[in-house]
C-alpha cells in the first residue's frame, strides 16, 4: 500500500457548524472529511454545491472522492485544541441585510494558525490523480480552509510505500472514530515522572463523515484525539513515516 502525505495549514480556518445560523457562526474544532474532500475537489477541478444539478444526488467533488481513505494528524494543537477567536465584520452589499442601511454584521468563530498532516491511501484513480497534482504543485481552483477568507497552504508532499499494518496498536497519532477504540486511562502510580503521559489529554468532537443522500446534510460521528493508550481495538492501524494512524 502507498500513502500520500502532506502538510495542510493556514493563518485561519472556518469549518461552519450548521447548528446555529443567527448572531454567531461557529466552527468545528478540526478539519473534517467533507471539508477535506471539498479542498481536493478544488485542486482537481470538480464542481461543488453551486454546480450540483437537480437530478444529481451529490455534488461532483463528493460523488467522485467520497471513497478516499483518509487520516488526519493535528499539528501544534495543545491538548488537541487549536485557539479560536470571534471575528466581527460588516457585509455592506445592498442585498446582505434587511436592516436599515443594508449593513449585515457577521460574527464568525475562526481557528487560529491550524495545521494538519493529511494522509491519503493511494489505491484508486482519483487518489493517483490527487498525488500527481500535489507533487507537481498543480491546482485547478484555489484551495481554502472552509471558505474563501482562509487560504490553504500545502507543503511537505511525500509518498510512503513502507507502510506497516498494526492489528493491536497501543497508541494513535491521528484522529480516530470513538467507536473503533477504547481509551486506557492511566494509573499515575504506574508512571515515571519523565513520561509524557503525566499530562494526558483527550479531545472529543462530533465531525462530519458523509453527506446524506436525500438532504445533502452532514452525517456525523464522534472522533477522538488523545496521547493515552488505546485498547479494545475494532479497527486496523498503520505505521506511516513513524506515526500510527487509522484511516476512515
Amino acid at each position: 500500500m502507498r500513502v500520500l502525505k502532506f502538510r495542510l495549514s493556514g493563518e485561519t480556518a472556518f469549518f461552519k457548524k450548521p447548528d446555529v445560523n443567527t448572531y454567531f457562526y461557529f466552527t468545528y474544532g478540526h478539519l473534517h472529511k467533507i471539508a477535506l474532500l471539498g479542498l481536493f475537489g478544488a485542486i482537481l477541478g470538480y464542481g461543488g454545491y453551486a454546480q450540483q444539478k437537480k437530478d444529481e444526488m451529490f455534488p461532483a467533488f463528493y460523488e467522485r472522492l467520497k471513497n478516499l481513505q483518509l487520516s488526519v494528524v493535528p499539528i501544534g494543537a495543545v491538548g488537541g485544541v487549536f485557539p479560536k477567536k470571534i471575528q466581527v465584520f460588516n457585509n455592506s452589499v445592498g442585498y446582505a441585510s434587511q436592516e436599515q442601511g443594508g449593513n449585515l454584521v457577521v460574527r464568525e468563530q475562526w481557528l487560529e494558525n491550524p495545521a494538519w498532516d493529511i494522509y491519503v491511501q493511494v489505491a484508486c484513480e482519483e487518489s493517483e490523480k490527487l498525488a500527481y497534482y500535489l507533487n507537481i504543485r498543480k491546482s485547478i481552483f484555489i484551495p481554502y480552509l472552509g471558505k474563501n477568507d482562509h487560504l490553504a497552504s500545502i507543503s511537505d508532499v511525500e509518498i510512503f510505500s513502507d507502510v506497516i499494518r498494526y492489528e493491536q496498536p497501543e497508541r494513535l497519532d491521528s484522529l480516530f472514530l470513538k467507536q473503533d477504540f477504547a481509551i486506557h486511562f492511566p494509573d499515575y502510580d504506574d508512571y515515571d515522572e519523565d513520561e509524557e503521559d503525566m499530562n494526558p489529554y483527550k479531545y472529543e468532537e462530533k465531525l462530519p463523515v458523509a453527506l446524506n443522500a436525500q438532504t445533502n446534510l452532514y452525517e456525523v460521528k464522534t472522533f477522538v484525539l488523545t496521547n493515552m493508550k488505546v485498547s479494545e481495538r475494532k479497527k486496523v492501524a498503520y505505521s506511516v513515516g513513524g506515526r500510527i494512524l487509522t484511516f476512515y
